[in-house]
């Protein structure tokens, strides 16, 4: 049980990839605050983690665009006088709507994005900044695309916001490398089957796609002590065996 009596929160937990990272990771030990605005999708996940005789999970309902700075602030609060001390944030919850061109995108679904993907990171890293800060060692990681990144035609808001997501990263990275008690590092999942890459690419054959849960290894590694010193990383998944 190599994550035992670590702490890990994990936002959009209820999704496909959270929720997969949720289970690898209790299932090594870990303690998981699970993060999401679906309590149904929620509930299932901690049903799934009690099943394998990991330890309890919390479960948090939490509307990451919603939600105003003092609600971040409470969150922080609460683990702080529950757990003392945090060990890792998985940002996996995703926002996507379509693929559109900036001529056309529309004003509410940029603003909605920017909030889910970039906003969001941004406020749960700087509430629990002062918390992992407790930890002798904790890990934060971001999760990013690996062709949103690359600013192609009709990426709009969602592909900035990765664009971005990767540079709030790099900025944090470097702000806490000297201290040696945080690593930061953003995960670059690949083509995977989930439900995200089935809304974006509903004709592609996923058949031929690693599942979500070849990417549990990769959690293990980021969130334990084999990746300690490492930061300021693109980690992708696709060369991460080789």
């Amino acid at each position: 049980m190599p994550l035992t009596n670590q702490v890990i929160l994990i936002t959009g937990a209820g999704g496909g990839l959270g929720s997969t990272a949720a289970l690898a990771l209790a299932k090594h030990g870990a303690h998981i605050i699970l993060l999401d605005k679906n309590i149904a999708k929620l509930e299932a996940v901690y049903d799934a983690i009690l099943t394998i005789k990991a330890p309890e999970p919390v479960i948090y309902p939490f509307d990451l665009a919603g939600a105003n700075e003092n609600e971040y602030q409470e969150l922080a609060d609460k683990i702080d006088e529950k757990y003392g001390s945090l060990q890792g944030i998985l940002h996996s919850a995703v926002e996507f709507s379509t693929f559109s061109p900036i001529a056309t995108h529309k004003t509410k679904d940029w603003g909605h994005t920017l909030n889910v993907n970039l906003n969001a990171p941004f406020l749960l890293c700087r509430v629990l900044l002062p918390v992992l800060q407790k930890s002798e060692h904790a890990s934060i990681v971001f999760t990013s695309d690996s062709s949103a990144r690359k600013a192609p035609a009709y990426a709009g808001a969602y592909g900035v916001s990765k664009i971005a997501l990767e540079g709030l990263a790099n900025i944090l990275a470097e702000e806490h490398e000297s201290f040696g008690k945080i690593r930061v590092n953003t995960l670059i999942p690949g083509p995977i089957d989930s439900p995200l890459r089935k809304r974006a690419y509903p004709a592609e054959d996923k058949s031929k796609l690693p599942t979500m849960k070849s990417l549990a290894p990769i959690y293990l590694y980021l969130f334990g002590s084999e990746s300690l010193g490492i930061t300021g990383q693109a980690i992708d998944a696709r060369t991460f065996y080789l």
